[in-house]
């Protein structure tokens, strides 16, 4: 199955799905064989807000498994999300939703952000954090970007 048929079953299922454009990497430890393992930073616009782009940072396991796509990325992630534009909705957004998930193994491990709507303040709020099929991780990061009052955010 390629990408484009992942993406439409994606899509089709009511998955969020975004597209990632990397910003940079570090290495953090060299391998012998295989990549060194690295920190990412990916950005991801919010695909419900216009002018809002989330920026998580998470480690990249390298090394052979690393290689073939075959390890299993640690549970740890950073997440800053910043208004980088003028802010529209184009539609009602829910008061909880997942934006953006990734998979951090071939089966068992995603990391995900979800946005919440806090209307009190009208503010964007953006969690992070990782699950698995069975137990997932307390460890987590989250980022607010403030909506100026005078575009209220739309909640359904």
């Amino acid at each position: 199955m390629n990408r484009f048929e992942v993406a439409i079953l994606l899509v089709a299922a009511g998955v969020p799905w975004a597209h990632a454009e990397p910003v940079g990497e570090v290495d953090t430890a060299f391998k012998l064989i295989g990549p060194d393992h690295k920190v990412v930073v990916d950005a991801y616009d919010d695909p419900k807000v216009d002018g809002v782009t989330c920026y998580v940072s998470r480690a990249k396991t390298g090394g052979l498994k690393g290689a073939f796509g075959l390890a299993e990325d640690k549970a740890e992630a950073s997440i800053a999300c910043r208004q980088v534009g003028p802010v529209h909705f184009s539609k009602p957004l829910p008061e909880q939703e997942e934006v953006f998930s990734e998979r951090l193994s071939m089966l068992f491990k995603k990391l995900r952000v979800v946005r919440m709507v806090d209307k009190k303040r009208n503010t964007l709020v953006y969690l992070t954090y990782s699950d698995r099929l069975i137990d997932g991780s307390p460890k987590n990061s989250v980022t607010a970007v403030a909506v100026d009052r005078g575009t209220p955010i739309p909640v359904k």
